[in-house]
């Protein structure tokens, strides 16, 4: 299945978790683009986020950033 536009928010909204801490999350504000809104509720239902707006990414989240994060290195690293 290819990445359509709802995955793409979601592997986005995965990147802009904090790294550094188990103990950082993310907050998406209300006001925030709909569409960010919704790959938050997205993530939450699919329990890759600790709430609807963000919160702490679960364990299942953090394997997810690790991988996400590789696979952004390799198709942006200019070789």
């Amino acid at each position: 299945m290819p990445f359509n536009n709802e995955l793409t928010e979601e592997l986005n909204l995965i990147l802009k978790f904090p790294n550094k801490s188990l103990m950082q999350g993310l907050k998406v504000h209300n006001d925030a683009d709909p569409s960010r809104v919704a790959a938050a509720k997205r993530l939450f239902d699919k329990g890759i986020v600790s709430q609807p707006d963000g919160g702490y990414l679960t364990d299942l989240g953090h394997d997810l950033a690790e991988h996400v994060s590789v696979v952004q290195s390799a198709l942006t690293h200019s070789g």
